[in-house]
């Protein structure tokens, strides 16, 4: 059987193609990195925001579904607000940390920061849905959430 962080890893897309890597500490505490590549520019050695909101959706909502997952439920995302703080520049290594800062029955609110070299560069919020593992059949057999 696999556990949950595998059958995430083989099936998000997004995270290969980017190249990001993660940790999951604890249920709803979780750090994601991803060095910015020239495909993510918009501007001669400046990361497009939509990147940084990209990514800060990958800290929100793996901070959540790490969490839900504890409760056999998955996650999708309701909303979510960031704030840029400095731009991001070609070649530095974005580390983003999320925690589950509320659980209700159907909805998680995460928060998060994403650093360079301990720099904040944004901060973020967001709410999600949760729902059953059975609305999904790729999650039926797994072991746990590492």
């Amino acid at each position: 059987m696999k556990s949950f962080t595998e059958i995430f890893k083989s099936i998000n897309k997004f995270d290969q193609e980017n190249e990001l890597t993660f940790e999951i500490h604890s249920p709803g505490s979780i750090t994601y990195k991803m060095t910015v590549k020239e495909k993510h520019l918009s501007s001669p050695n400046i990361a497009h925001g939509a990147v940084i909101a990209g990514f800060m959706d990958c800290v929100l909502g793996l901070s959540a579904l790490s969490e839900a997952v504890t409760r056999e439920n998955l996650t999708s995302t309701v909303e979510f607000k960031i704030n840029y703080i400095r731009p991001v520049k070609l070649g530095e290594e974005l580390i983003g940390t999320g925690k589950v800062i509320h659980k209700g029955k159907s909805l998680i609110i995460s928060s998060g920061e994403i650093r360079v070299g301990g720099e904040l560069v944004a901060v973020g919020q967001g709410t999600f849905n949760t729902y059953p593992f059975a609305k999904k059949d790729f999650l039926n057999d797994f072991t746990s959430v590492g």
